[in-house]
């Protein structure tokens, strides 16, 4: 006996929402007209139950275009039956648009966002990632107590770790430097000194293999690592008034000075870079706008080359690329912070990020997104990220944590995650998460 079928109608009501499996029950509907509701989304799986379906009309409904109607342009492009033109309302950038033109592709479904994932339970000034022997480690340092603090990732509980301390007084940068197969850590005190250690893995510790000449700095406030030519160097900006910024050599025993910059500026950070395939340095100082060095190498010493104009109060700077372009971060801890791009012969502003009470400014990658975090003294930190189609960054996420002054990124089991130092509370670790807002 052959099954008889009618339309089913559902016109001129007052429907906000199709839900999950709404239609269970009916395979023979061959027609369904839900016309002139208020229908702004349909869940998932909202049809599966309408095997023999033929005809659907949705019309006079204000659909919302967004990631959860993704599944619907999916089925659409899938299914036998014919399906009347319908429109969107919403997002503004859909409006009007047929539903029926768009394609999966249509929808960037994927975000991300940093969730709070561990916190420790001490005050930091400066945070640092390193690899070493085949193992991902972080570094902390704790200018109040005075340590050094090395981390190291608990396979099984999940959890950062304690794995090492470094004793010292008054710390204010703990920066790992990987030389071959050794593994050296600058430690930057304001009192008494700063010095060199080097792991000793026959005894399983830290050892102090140096000083640094405490008549050349005095009051340290920034270390930088880098490598010209397969030789390795680190650079230390000098904050006080009687100081001078310097470069240091290694020489295969140990290091020692090459070059000091230029005294008495009260440097408070240095930041390495490529310009042009050429190494740079740019150092900011809270007396002059920041100061471009270019290496020269017939000398091999830093020539100055220019500065950056109309930027005074230049607390740090830091770099990204984005494919080819070269881009810095200028922090500014009263005023506005700025993102600049190299234009082959200056940096050029092109954007300006309100800042208040801003002492780090930290660009960084993660798989293809590109952020920027803005720490703030005075209110919540912000995270921005690089939209392609604008060219610049836009707002992206609050995160609250007193007093940040560095982040840094590190990959564990196909994992991210970002530590931020807290001058004023305990440091926090975020996970790094990719959601898919079409499920």
């Amino acid at each position: 006996m052959e099954m008889m079928t009618y339309p089913c109608l559902f016109t001129a009501n007052s429907f906000e929402a199709i839900h999950e499996d709404a239609f269970l029950g009916l395979p023979h509907l061959e027609y369904l007209f839900i016309e002139n509701n208020k229908i702004k989304s349909i869940s998932p799986n909202a049809f599966q139950g309408l095997k023999s379906l033929i005809h659907l009309d949705l019309r006079g409904n204000a659909f919302n275009c967004d990631c959860k109607l993704k599944w619907l342009v999916e089925w659409m492009h899938n299914t036998n039956a014919t399906v009347d033109q319908i429109y969107c309302a919403d997002p503004p950038a859909y409006q009007g648009k047929k539903i029926n033109d768009l394609v999966p592709q249509s929808f960037d479904c994927i975000t991300t966002e940093f969730a709070s994932y561990q916190s420790l339970k001490f005050e930091s000034i400066s945070v640092d990632s390193f690899s070493y022997k085949n193992d991902d480690y972080i570094v902390i340092a704790q200018p109040f107590i005075g340590k050094c603090s090395f981390l190291e990732w608990d396979h099984v509980e999940m959890v950062f770790r304690n794995y090492d301390n470094i004793s010292s007084t008054s710390t204010v940068v703990c920066k790992p430097m990987v030389i071959d197969t050794q593994l050296f850590i600058i430690v930057a005190q304001l009192f008494g000194g700063s010095h060199i250690y080097k792991r000793d893995n026959s005894a399983n510790k830290f050892i102090k293999i140096q000083d640094i000449d405490i008549l050349k700095i005095r009051k340290p406030n920034d270390v930088e690592t880098f490598t010209i030519d397969g030789t390795s160097y680190f650079v230390i900006a000098d904050s006080s008034k009687a100081g001078s910024t310097t470069v240091y050599k290694w020489n295969g025993n140990g290091f020692y000075s090459h070059q000091s910059l230029h005294p008495w500026y009260r440097d408070t950070d240095v930041e390495y870079l490529e310009i042009a395939n050429k190494p740079h340095l740019i150092l900011s100082s809270s007396s002059q706008r920041p100061v471009i060095y270019q290496w020269n190498k017939s000398q091999k010493l830093f020539d100055r080359r220019t500065d950056i104009p109309e930027m005074e109060d230049v607390f740090a700077v830091k770099h990204f690329k984005v494919k080819n372009d070269l881009y810095i971060c200028l922090t500014r801890f009263i005023g506005d912070s700025k993102v600049m791009k190299w234009d082959g012969s200056m940096f050029l502003e092109i954007q300006t990020m309100p800042s208040r009470g801003s002492m780090v400014f930290q660009p960084f990658a993660v798989n293809n997104w590109q952020y920027a975090i803005l720490g703030s003294d005075y209110s919540f930190t912000q995270v921005y990220r690089w939209d392609v189609k604008k060219g610049q960054f836009v707002n992206f996420q609050e995160l609250n944590i007193q007093a940040p002054r560095a982040f840094t990124l590190v990959s564990i089991d196909n994992r991210e995650f970002l530590l931020a130092s807290s001058f004023k509370g305990k440091t926090q670790i975020y996970e790094h998460l990719i959601l898919d807002l079409s499920n």
